[in-house]
């Protein structure tokens, strides 16, 4: 298992508190998706548990051997772990196959070349192995980065924004394939990402971040029917905060798929301001008492029209 217990974290010569309380553990073969905007400490985050960085107070373990970070090792990370960040470590000049197989002992080369293959077939670069990677786009550089840090099979695989520069075409299939070989191998993973989707699809434990804090922390499911605020909420969708006695006793956060037109008069009665078509169906924006809200809706409604919402 990994063990975190960052009781505090901030930079040398920074009184900015990056990460406080922040404890979870994940199991073998686990994959835990840290959810957070940019600047929350999803990086930091990643950074401390691969050992690039030094923990100011707190503990972090793999099993029953605690993990220190630069000050106690002299060469950074650990070698049972590899981490993917946005800004790809990868060897401009040479093929992509030879920069996946950078790390590979090379002591059997078919074994070898057979086990590039399935790892770039994972990541749907098999038809470019052998082009220059200096002539790949940025998220063609961020699979093969992914496939490399595969390649001697970690325990742990840390990922940060790893799909952040990758078409949506291909990132659907990507992202399935990938979790589908860290589950077929039981590797564990921890995801920094602001990608909701993702997390709620892929993950088996979820965390998330508000600056440098864990506001919620377990299943995908869990946390998804146990979100409060409009921060947890905003992930997932637009949100309408719907004030207390208009739609019921208490403030209402509600997702567009939550409020429809009614053909009976209701307490909130709002004009249209534009429709978004969303393929399935148009999302609506509306405006009530200079309030924006947004429902879903099977047509387009006309600009400044009036209509009545209510609770689906």
């Amino acid at each position: 298992m990994v063990y975190v217990n960052i009781q505090s974290f901030r930079y040398p010569a920074s009184e900015k508190t990056i990460l406080s309380e922040v404890a979870f553990e994940l199991k073998k073969g686990e994959c835990l998706s840290v959810l957070g905007q940019s600047g929350c400490g999803k990086s930091t985050l990643l950074h401390l548990v691969y050992g690039v960085l030094d923990l100011n107070k707190g503990t972090i373990f793999y099993g029953k051997k605690q993990l220190f970070g630069p000050s106690h090792n002299l060469i950074p990370g650990h070698n049972f772990m590899k981490l993917v960040s946005q800004q790809s470590n990868l060897m401009p000049f040479t093929s992509v196959a030879e920069n996946v197989s950078e790390h590979l002992t090379r002591h059997d080369r078919a074994e070898d070349d057979e086990r590039i293959d399935e790892l770039l077939s994972a990541v749907g670069l098999l038809d470019i192995k052998n082009q220059k990677v200096k002539l790949l786009s940025g998220g063609q550089k961020q699979r093969v980065a992914l496939a490399k840090a595969l390649a001697n099979t970690p325990e742990v695989l840390l990922l940060d924004e790893p799909f952040s520069s990758i078409d949506t075409f291909l990132k659907n299939k990507l992202r399935r394939n990938l979790f589908a070989y860290l589950k077929k191998h039981n590797i564990s993973c921890i995801t920094a990402t602001h990608d909701a989707e993702e997390a709620l699809a892929f993950s088996d434990k979820l965390l998330v971040l508000k600056d440098g804090n864990v506001l919620q922390f377990g299943t995908p499911a869990a946390v998804y029917a146990s979100a409060t605020s409009v921060y947890e909420k905003g992930f997932y969708g637009e949100i309408s905060a719907v004030p207390a006695g208009i739609l019921s006793e208490k403030e209402l956060l509600l997702f567009p798929h939550q409020l429809s037109v009614s053909e009976k008069k209701t307490n909130l009665k709002v004009q249209i301001k534009r429709s978004y078509f969303k393929g399935h169906a148009y999302l609506v924006s509306c405006e009530w008492n200079n309030k924006i809200f947004f429902f879903e809706y099977d047509k387009i409604l006309q600009k400044d029209a009036f209509v009545y919402l209510n609770i689906v």
